[in-house]
């Protein structure tokens, strides 16, 4: 049997989550309290194995905190009943969630007459940290939209029983921020830019000419090799640690040429079937 824990800062994107994973096939339940967790693996979903075989449920800040000080052992006691957990957790840099929520006007679970939206945002994360830090997958929604996030929970999710850790390579522009999700960061702009030629500058590292360009350039393979060494040295341990997801930035100033294309260089070249590959291109506009 299979349980999924969505958590997430309000506004991050939990309920599209849950509707992408219930389109999935899982039965999914949002907002349980934490304290009926164990009753209800005892006596619904133990009970009826077939019917709940894949389940998700939603857990946010609305639970009482101490019920959520006490998440490790809920997870151990989840884990001595034979049951296979994940949790995936998303959130998002505090201007976006700021934004989403003046943009819908809805209500944050834990404002009221004296406490602020900014302030809620704070305690939430505080409330929720518990869950994030065991999380195994952890998604920033800063610069996803609705349906980028429901490809990226689908992609992660692969239960090939062949595969084993998830590795992204996400491209992305300095200058709108390092991604938050990212497990390891490399820098690009040290490398020849393409932006400076003025028949490259329109286009992207999808782009023959930007490719052919890049193809020789000596410093773009040599960081090329550099990170294959590493990511080829490491990810054996990181598999065997129990890791099952990584998201490897590469950041270039626009996140348009030179991230774009060696994302998709990584991406060939790690694909295969013990992995379960997917590239991203975070700030690619056209």
């Amino acid at each position: 049997m299979k349980l999924l824990i969505i958590s997430a800062l309000s506004g991050a994107g939990k309920s599209t989550a849950l509707d992408t994973l219930e389109d999935c096939g899982y039965y999914c339940i949002d907002n349980l309290p934490v304290t009926l967790l164990e009753d209800f693996i005892d006596h619904v979903m133990l009970a009826d194995k077939k019917t709940y075989q894949k389940t998700a449920i939603g857990i946010d800040a609305r639970n009482k905190n101490e019920s959520l000080s006490n998440f490790s052992d809920l997870l151990e006691l989840i884990h001595s009943k034979g049951i296979s957990c994940d949790i995936i957790f998303l959130h998002a840099a505090e201007a976006t969630l700021l934004k989403r929520y003046s943009e819908t006007r809805r209500k944050h679970p834990l404002t009221d007459a004296n406490i602020p939206l900014k302030d809620a945002l704070n305690i939430e994360k505080v409330l929720l940290e518990p869950i994030a830090r065991h999380a195994n997958i952890v998604i920033d929604t800063s610069r996803t939209h609705y349906h980028q996030l429901r490809e990226l929970i689908k992609e992660q999710l692969d239960e090939s029983d062949s595969r084993h850790i998830a590795l992204q390579f996400q491209s992305f522009g300095f200058k709108n921020g390092i991604p938050l999700d990212a497990s390891f960061v490399f820098d690009a702009r040290t490398l020849p830019n393409p932006y400076w030629i003025p028949e490259l500058r329109a286009l992207s590292g999808k782009d023959k000419p930007v490719i052919d360009y890049l193809k020789e350039q000596a410093l773009v393979s040599e960081l090329f090799q550099d990170i294959t060494d590493f990511l080829e040295r490491w990810l054996p341990r990181f598999d065997a640690e129990g890791r099952s997801y990584l998201t490897i930035a590469i950041g270039c100033t626009g996140g348009q040429h030179r991230s774009v294309y060696l994302a998709d260089l990584l991406c060939q070249h790690f694909e295969k079937p013990t992995l379960n590959v997917i590239v991203r291109h975070r700030d690619l506009t056209h």
